[in-house]
């Protein structure tokens, strides 16, 4: 369940292994938030990778895991799992995909970005407001608003800056949620950084033209004139049916043991969406969990293989496909 980068991966471990794969992604295309939220952002902490666009890594992966020909099920949304006949079935809104085994890498459920919730704010959604930024390209000498103050309004704050005409970055309070080196870089860039501000009008007809901003400490209200504004304030998260399985669920996130096992035997769960003692939220972790993930599903289908599958550098693979 999940076609972000561990699902992909997961994927590709179990072609190694020899299972024959079916991804199940809500989402019409492969990558998850890589592709769905942040595609022209760089991501610099995959191994081999001193800095990839997220695009890009999603392609690689998906090129890694049809080494194997997973069978794709995209743009089904998963309804129930339930135990039938000995294994598991999991139903989707259009189809039902039985399996000996379950690997849950659904990120983090499903997820829609937090809104401005000022008036009009769905008439410019996509008419100068957005919530991610598609294309660099698209804004290249445009006068740019970023609004946030995490890693992802920094990310794009900095990575417009040599594209944009202009770029300002608005945040509510002095101090950011984001990255040492991040917070670093911005004080050392050209991006006008406006702080203790919020948006409180977004002005224009039919295209977005200028926001309203007011100073929460000194009330002083002013007009930004702007081409786009980008909305990084962050994602509201939601598990949605999968409450429902019978999985033991803490703060939201599944919890699983060493070898990545649910409480449902042959139902396991890797990525954001697991939770455990030593838990970290990368995707360089969160391969790692499904590659035990899927060692251990092996060892359940067929007890007489081993957990450790050797060295991939020890096989014969077969070839990639572009």
């Amino acid at each position: 369940m999940g076609a972000g980068p561990v699902g992909l991966f997961g994927a590709f471990y179990a072609g190694l292994r020899g299972m024959s794969v079916r991804i199940v992604d809500s989402l019409t295309e492969p990558g998850g938030q890589l592709t769905a939220l942040y595609p022209e952002k760089f991501v610099y902490d995959m191994p081999g990778f001193p800095e990839i666009l997220a695009k890009d890594l999603a392609d690689g992966m998906l090129i890694q895991a049809n080494r194997f020909h997973p069978e794709l099920a995209l743009g089904e949304r998963c309804e129930k799992l339930e135990r039938c006949d000995g294994q598991w079935l999991l139903r989707t809104h259009t189809d039902e995909h039985p399996s000996k085994t379950v690997v849950i890498c659904a990120g983090v459920g499903a997820f829609s970005p937090t809104r401005l919730g000022v008036e009009r704010e769905d008439h410019f959604t996509g008419a100068g407001l957005m919530y991610g930024v598609r294309s660099k390209e698209d804004l290249r000498g445009k006068n740019v608003i970023v609004i946030g103050g995490g890693d992802s309004a920094l990310d794009w704050a900095l990575g417009l800056e040599n594209v944009a005409g202009q770029i300002t970055l608005v945040h509510r309070r002095d101090g950011f949620r984001a990255h040492e080196d991040s917070v670093r870089k911005l004080t050392a860039s050209t991006v006008e950084v406006r702080l203790w501000e919020v948006v409180s009008e977004l002005l224009g007809e039919d295209q977005l033209h200028a926001v309203t901003v007011v100073n929460k400490q000194t009330h002083e209200v002013t007009e930004l004139s702007c081409d786009s504004l980008i909305v990084n304030i962050g994602f509201k998260t939601a598990l949605g049916p999968l409450k429902q399985w019978g999985l033991d669920i803490e703060k939201n996130k599944i919890v699983v043991n060493s070898r990545m096992e649910t409480n449902l035997v042959g139902v396991y769960a890797a990525g954001d969406i697991c939770t455990h003692d030593a838990k970290l939220d990368l995707i360089a972790t969160g391969v790692g969990e499904v590659c035990t993930a899927v060692n251990y599903a092996k060892t359940l289908i067929d007890p007489e293989a081993k957990a450790f599958p050797g060295h991939s550098s020890d096989m014969a693979l077969p070839a990639l496909e572009p």
